[in-house]
């Protein structure tokens, strides 16, 4: 129990429970330009536009359901220290049962006020709309990082990644920010593990890089990490 283990996680570990929870290959997300739903301006343009996309990326969410590597990551809690930092905005990782879990863009469950961004609600089976305010009056917004915004919650992950003997990155890649900037907090003998079916652009000697999607190598890298 005292070995203590940061995962840092993107958009691969949802995308195997169904989720495209980041641009495709066309720059598209959900048939939409990254610029009409997912930045302030595009708020400021068409919010109609952008809570209606949130709301299906919501409906889609609900639908979901953990896959194996979800389940391998908060069994892992049983035998060691573990946190969980994500890029993804889907609570897959807390129904599963992990129950440290850090989101660096939000959570799309929830909502905030446009006046005061630590003034979080929780929709529940709920949806926004135009017209949902704040008990302050402010507008009801996704809670969720846009492009462009900045993201508060990278201060509280760099400790999780600074005190781990073992840093996890799945889903993801090691060329990718936040998760380069992250691993560069490891400390000098932490183990380091990339589960990932493409090989990272970086190499390292003190990294172990499984080639498989997150639901199966997950476990081959807890496996290693615990040996």
């Amino acid at each position: 129990m005292n070995l203590r283990i940061t995962v840092l996680t993107g958009a691969g570990v949802s995308a195997e429970s169904g989720l495209r929870t980041f641009r495709d290959g066309d720059g598209l997300w959900e048939r939409h330009r990254i610029e009409d739903v997912a930045t302030p301006e595009a708020w400021q343009k068409d919010p109609e536009l952008v809570l209606r996309f949130y709301n299906e990326r919501r409906a889609q969410v609900r639908k979901a359901e953990p896959n194996a590597a979800h389940r391998a990551l908060a069994d892992l809690e049983s035998r060691a220290q573990v946190e969980i930092v994500t890029q993804n905005i889907d609570d897959l990782h807390e129904r599963a049962g992990s129950t440290r879990v850090l989101h660096l863009h939000g959570e799309v469950l929830k909502a905030r006020s446009v006046y005061r961004d630590d003034l979080l609600f929780d929709l529940g089976e709920g949806d926004l709309q135009l017209g949902d305010n704040c008990p302050e009056g402010g507008q009801l917004r996704p809670h969720v990082v846009w492009f462009g915004e900045s993201v508060p919650a990278l201060e509280k992950a760099v400790p999780k990644v600074a005190q781990a003997d073992c840093v996890f990155v799945v889903g993801t890649s090691l060329a990718v920010y936040p998760a380069a900037s992250l691993v560069e907090f490891s400390r000098p003998d932490a183990r380091l593990f990339v589960i990932d079916p493409a090989a990272p652009d970086v190499v390292h000697p003190r990294l172990t890089v499984v080639r498989e999607a997150a639901s199966t190598g997950v476990p081959k890298a807890i496996s290693a990490a615990l040996d």
